[in-house]
């Protein structure tokens, strides 16, 4: 019996941990969500792609680092929680 891995949001995972974009999520609309959700795919974060949250910044935890294929970005939480994934086990 296999258990599935739950899927969670960029934002939430571990330093140092691999994990597979599952989508994107728009934000707020006020906010040009839909550009945002736009951007974020232009720069790699696409389903199916391998990402790795390298650092977070301090104090706050922001930015966060985040490796996508062979690119590095740092990310604000926010934009963060708009990229569901599923960590590798």
């Amino acid at each position: 019996m296999t258990h599935a891995v739950p899927l969670i949001t960029l934002d939430a995972l571990a330093i140092g941990a691999f994990a597979t974009v599952v989508g994107v999520s728009p934000g707020d609309a006020a906010d040009d969500g839909i550009g945002l959700a736009r951007r974020l795919m232009e720069l790699g974060f696409v389903p199916g792609e391998k990402v790795r949250l390298l650092k977070r910044g301090m104090p706050g935890g922001e930015p966060l680092a985040i490796k996508v294929g062979n690119s590095t970005f740092a990310l604000r939480r926010f934009e963060a929680a708009l990229i569901t994934i599923q960590p590798d086990q």
